[in-house]
């Protein structure tokens, strides 16, 4: 499980995130819907480490991130904002790599590195260095790496972008499956049919705030609207200015 209590992260001028709290339940799908620029990112990255927060408590599996972090993120696996491969390896490499950083080795390691290659369908890429992989072939390395040890929790900055359509019914399929067997998954996205069909919670977010939370039906019953794109326009209409501009 994922909770994030009264989050504040603040750059120069700009509090990219106020105030924000959510739970992130084992066994669910936890989205955060919103416009470029709402703290989707600035959040997740404050979960994993990346950032320390000006202020709140964060925690995984009832971790606290801020006081150890190696411990908390034992626990889940992250897939960025930004790939960040290295060129010069090959995808097994990768997989390698950090399948060895989270303790596997050996014929456990081996194992992992099979399992996981079969969850994109991977195995022409499995002996190819990475340079010269198309921004698709990237995302499944390293998805596949964010999966490799198994975490029982995922931590996704906008998983699908840059997929084609049988990749992403795959990353839809593997998602449901991990949330079935009891895992949690919180994840980012401004696209929102993604975050409809996937969902079991949904935080909606504008300046850095939740404007809304529930399950896609409930957001829509809140907004008076029968979809949830409408949804989301409504619920965030506070949030914005005389001009149809977020406020920042």
């Amino acid at each position: 499980m994922i909770e994030v209590k009264n989050l504040c992260k603040r750059f120069g001028d700009v509090q990219a995130v106020d105030n924000l709290s959510l739970v992130a339940e084992d066994g669910t799908i936890t989205g955060l819907l919103g416009p470029n620029g709402a703290g989707k990112t600035t959040t997740l990255r404050t979960l994993y480490g990346l950032q320390r927060p000006d202020q709140g408590a964060l925690s995984i599996d009832g971790i606290n991130v801020s006081q150890d972090l190696v411990k908390a993120t034992e626990r889940v696996g992250i897939f960025p904002d930004t790939i960040g491969l290295y060129d010069r390896l090959t995808t097994r490499e990768h997989l390698q790599f950090y399948g060895e950083m989270h303790g596997l080795e050996g014929t456990q390691l081996e194992a992992a590195i099979h399992n996981t290659q079969s969850y994109f369908r991977m195995d022409e890429l499995m002996e190819r260095r990475c340079k010269g992989f198309s921004h698709g072939q990237k995302m499944k390395v390293a998805l596949s790496r964010a999966l490799i040890h198994h975490p029982q929790n995922l931590i996704l900055d906008e998983p699908t972008n840059g997929l084609d359509v049988m990749s992403i019914r795959l990353l839809r399929d593997l998602l449901r499956r991990l949330r079935d067997e009891g895992q949690c998954i919180l994840f980012s996205s401004h696209v929102m049919q993604e975050v409809s069909e996937l969902c079991d919670q949904i935080y909606i977010m504008a300046n850095g705030r939740v404007v809304a939370h529930g399950e896609p039906a409930n957001l829509c019953d809140q907004a008076g609207e029968e979809n949830l794109e409408d949804a989301f326009v409504t619920l965030i209409q506070a949030e914005l200015g005389a001009d149809g501009e977020l406020v920042s």
